[in-house]
């Protein structure tokens, strides 16, 4: 799929792999209309005016924000590119030490993290994918492409992860159903489950871990880089022929319990 006279819209635009998703869009379609959609004011600001792009400010569990960014968005062309970045978790056991019912992990710890990845992510699919099938089909009958993050922890969560591991699956599992949905309006989604990335996030945690996490990595033994998540989402967004799968992106890390 060409995105010639075309717009993008990725969330968690503002840093980590949204960032650099941004950045190499960027770079690859100088003529792109780039919209970032993140709840970071400072940053999200400052990125959006290094790269010539616009910033909405937008909850992606919110109906009425992210309709107004995927209206900004199409403003000046049709939409045809999304990609999901935002997202976040959490790491707390399932009980506490002591069996009590106040030490269990708490509901609505779970419930947050879960609304944020899933339900933000499936959100910003049904909401986008409705404004993209207006858009004049291609000579194949595309309309646009979305491209959705998950994480390994979707398939294999570590001790902690209950809530995050299954905010990402539920991302994994409606990859399928929903490329299928919209294939009759011609609009691809797919999915990236990356390994552990060298994000903000990640460069918070001691450096001696920071170097076991990339050690613990089969080949290359490293964290990845952004600008490689960025380079399969714009394969994705551009391949005509992939969709509704689900791509590892891992270095072939598999996690271990812990």
């Amino acid at each position: 799929m060409k995105l010639d006279d075309s717009a993008a819209m990725v969330t968690g635009g503002a840093s980590g792999l949204g960032e650099a998703t941004a950045r190499q869009l960027r770079q690859r379609f100088p003529d792109l209309h780039i919209t970032l959609v993140d709840m970071n004011d400072v940053r999200g600001p400052e990125v959006a005016a290094d790269i010539h792009a616009t910033f909405v400010h937008a909850d992606i569990t919110s109906e009425d924000e992210v309709i107004a960014a995927v209206q900004t968005a199409r403003r000046v062309c049709p939409l045809r590119a999304v990609v999901n970045c935002a997202g976040g978790g959490s790491s707390q056991r399932t009980i506490g030490r002591d069996g009590s019912y106040e030490s269990a992990h708490p509901l609505a710890l779970f419930d947050r993290v879960l609304r944020l990845n899933a339900v933000g992510t499936f959100n910003v699919i049904r909401l986008a994918a409705s404004a993209i099938s207006t858009n004049e089909p291609d000579p194949e009958g595309a309309r646009g492409a979305i491209v959705n993050t998950a994480s390994v922890a979707g398939l294999e969560g570590q001790i902690g992860q209950a809530a995050y591991a299954a905010g990402k699956a539920a991302i994994i599992g409606m990859t399928l159903p929903i490329a299928r949905d919209l294939a009759a309006v011609g609009v691809r989604v797919n999915t990236i489950a990356p390994g552990t990335f060298d994000t903000p996030p990640m460069r918070a945690v001691a450096p001696e871990l920071f170097a076991s996490l990339g050690a613990s990595v089969p080949f290359p033994k490293r964290l990845g880089a952004p600008v490689e998540f960025a380079s399969l989402a714009i394969e994705l967004l551009t391949n005509g022929y992939i969709n509704g799968a689900t791509i590892r992106l891992d270095g072939a890390i598999r996690m271990a319990p812990k």
